[in-house]
């Protein structure tokens, strides 16, 4: 990741929220289980956590406070946690193939501009 600007860094974490949005209301709206009978709890709540750190490693980066590095590390764990769940799934729901996708663009710049 060379390069990267903090605002580049931004649009990223937001978008990654975006996606985890999008991903745990899709499950939520499929009910306790997705169509090949997969348990979405643990993806919802992944989904969740990971929009509010990524919004959050978002806003303090636009700050650029003094506490982002610190929180990037942070946002990258729960990122790179729900890709994985994610991707158990990506194969038959589009919206976790996409979270998926977002949360490791999101984990890699984190761990990138926190380095």
């Amino acid at each position: 990741m060379e390069n990267m600007t903090s605002t580049q860094h931004v649009d990223t974490c937001f978008s990654c929220a975006e996606a985890c949005e999008a991903c745990a209301t899709a499950c939520l709206e499929m009910g306790d289980e997705d169509s090949k009978g997969h348990d979405m709890t643990a993806c919802i709540k992944l989904c969740r956590d990971c929009a509010d750190l990524c919004t959050l490693c978002g806003r303090l980066t636009a700050r650029g406070s003094q506490f982002m590095a610190s929180f990037m590390k942070v946002c990258a764990e729960a990122c790179e946690a729900c890709a994985a769940e994610c991707e158990k799934h990506a194969d038959h729901n589009a919206h976790c193939k996409a979270c998926a996708e977002a949360c490791r663009k999101c984990a890699e710049e984190c761990r990138s501009m926190a380095a």
